[in-house]
């Protein structure tokens, strides 16, 4: 399973999503968009989004930690 997070180290729903990915034992690139303008450019040119977490899980873009469209993707 291919998993990125666009993120930055202040934002709890990010914090959030990496705990959860964590505990489910489910590896993720985390990218820090606050120090990589690439990865800033990359997240706003895959989702519209300049806001974070932006959740990629093989190639579907889930705004925000929705947890449930989280789980309706990987399986609970």
């Amino acid at each position: 399973m291919d998993i990125k997070i666009y993120s930055t180290s202040t934002c709890p729903y990010c914090i959030m999503a990496k705990k959860y990915f964590s505990s489910r034992g489910l590896t993720y690139q985390d990218l820090d968009v606050s120090k990589d303008k690439a990865a800033a450019d990359a997240m706003v040119k895959v989702s519209g989004q300049m806001g974070v977490p932006v959740i990629l899980i093989n190639g579907e873009i889930i705004i925000g930690f929705n947890k449930s469209r989280i789980e309706s993707i990987i399986g609970k």
